[in-house]
């Protein structure tokens, strides 16, 4: 297996790193462009929609994948189409600017398809004590989960580079529990993440010549939550774990929508109005180069993916207790970043 788990990091790293040219000459042609505004940080014009670059690399190696392994079943076939269907919505919200509640609504339709697919939420690992099992509460929890972890990478991709690293960080956490399960298909679908991630974070690091917009930023999201609760069979058992993966190595970028959620509501806006209060804005403010927010993202994204990755085989009650410590600390510095907002 493992020749085919590198020719598709191979694959998913070259056919990205060859199509983002190409993608920025068409953002250019078709005028598929971000302009600098108050609500923004950059101040050059850059092609957006980069999420092609890495999206329709990825799911054509999704749908090979699902030709060399029929053991899996449809898995990776229905995998590829609803990472189809949320490149697609990315794509036209980039292009037209569909409203916030329209665009959930469609979130929503694509996750009741992969629900239904065997992409669900059956179990919550309880450190503890037993397993909950969800039973009827499998819905809701798989739907909540989806659209947490998709508008959380919405929500911090607003500086160069910064979800694209992110998710390349997530997808070698997943990796390793993937290797340290011997679940194939987490491997393979993981390893495909970490090639294409790796080839567009070449040109969308700072100074960043394209963006991945919302095409990209959905698509991450949507493919890291269904990996994260990916098998079926004897493959089921995992799902419960390797949940806790990536909440726990997606610390900042939820707690960030937490944050936004609450700020929102809190002035009585519309909680998917998009503004320049984010962790990372603030960070900006104080005088950070976008570089090293970049790199102070990474490192703590790091460092909860290897307390998440540690959970699958240390004592989960010590390292939970490691988690809220850090948790605590890190809530302790975001609220201090944002108290004169909350004053208002």
């Amino acid at each position: 297996m493992s020749i085919y788990y590198i020719v598709a990091l191979l694959l998913s790293f070259l056919l990205t790193y060859l199509f983002v040219p190409f993608n920025i000459k068409i953002s250019n042609k078709w005028n598929l462009v971000d302009h600098p505004q108050q609500r923004k940080i950059h101040t050059v014009i850059t092609p957006i929609a980069g999420g092609l670059s890495f999206g329709i690399p990825i799911i054509l190696i999704q749908l090979i994948g699902y030709l060399k392994f029929p053991e899996f079943g449809s898995q990776l076939l229905y995998l590829s189409l609803g990472s189809s269907l949320m490149l697609l919505l990315g794509f036209v919200d980039d292009k037209t600017k569909i409203t916030a509640n329209y665009k959930l609504i469609i979130q929503i339709v694509i996750i009741t398809f992969i629900y239904f697919s065997d992409f669900n939420i059956q179990l919550l690992t309880n450190p503890f004590g037993k397993t909950i099992v969800l039973g009827y509460f499998s819905f809701p929890v798989t739907i909540l989960w989806f659209l947490l972890v998709v508008n959380a990478f919405n929500l911090i991709d607003g500086m160069d580079g910064l979800a694209s690293g992110i998710a390349l960080i997530v997808a070698t956490v997943l990796l390793a529990v993937g290797i340290l399960k011997s679940n194939i298909i987490i491997i393979f679908s993981s390893i495909t993440l970490i090639g294409a991630n790796l080839a567009f974070l070449r040109f969308n690091f700072y100074p960043a010549k394209i963006f991945m917009g919302d095409t990209g930023s959905l698509f991450l999201g949507f493919n890291i939550a269904a990996i994260s609760i990916i098998g079926k069979g004897e493959f089921k058992g995992i799902t419960s774990m390797t949940l806790l993966v990536p909440i726990i190595a997606l610390a900042i970028p939820i707690m960030d929508t937490a944050f936004a959620i609450f700020r929102r509501v809190n002035k009585k806006e519309n909680i998917f109005q998009a503004d320049k209060e984010h962790i990372h804005h603030k960070l900006h403010e104080i005088g950070l180069s976008q570089k090293n927010i970049a790199f102070i993202c990474y490192f703590l994204t790091l460092l909860f993916g290897l307390i998440a990755f540690g959970f699958s085989y240390s004592s989960k009650k010590l390292l939970l207790s490691i988690l809220l410590f850090l948790l605590f600390i890190l809530i302790i510095i975001a609220y201090r970043i944002f108290k004169k907002e909350f004053k208002k």
